[in-house]
């Protein structure tokens, strides 16, 4: 990143929106929850955290840089594709897959 990005992409704003993110990413069961190792899924607080970005992407209209409004934008896109994917699969629980992949190893 050169310099001039770096001032255009506020540091601050830039881990609030990565600790958001990451905690979508666990609830979406994508990452593994870094409290416990063990891939989650919580789509109602997944909903609520994407929830939350799009509120602060709405209260920051015209306040943000171009390179703040496309880091905000990609990301609340991004996860915004993969609640879609994870809400239309059938509820069955991560762990349980994860044993199953483990059992046919053996």
């Amino acid at each position: 990143m050169s310099e001039q990005e770096t001032l255009d992409l506020n540091p601050y704003f830039f881990n609030i929106i990565t600790m958001f993110a990451s905690s979508a990413w666990c609830q979406l069961g994508k990452i593994a929850n870094p409290v416990n190792g063990k891939l989650e899924k919580d789509l109602h607080g997944a909903k609520a955290t994407i929830d939350m970005l799009i509120m602060l992407r709405d209260k920051t209209n015209g306040n943000l840089t171009k390179k703040e409004e496309e880091m905000l934008t990609s990301t609340i896109s991004n996860l915004q594709i993969n609640y879609a994917d994870e809400a239309a699969k059938p509820e069955t629980k991560i762990e349980e897959k994860i044993d199953d992949k483990t059992k046919e190893k053996k």
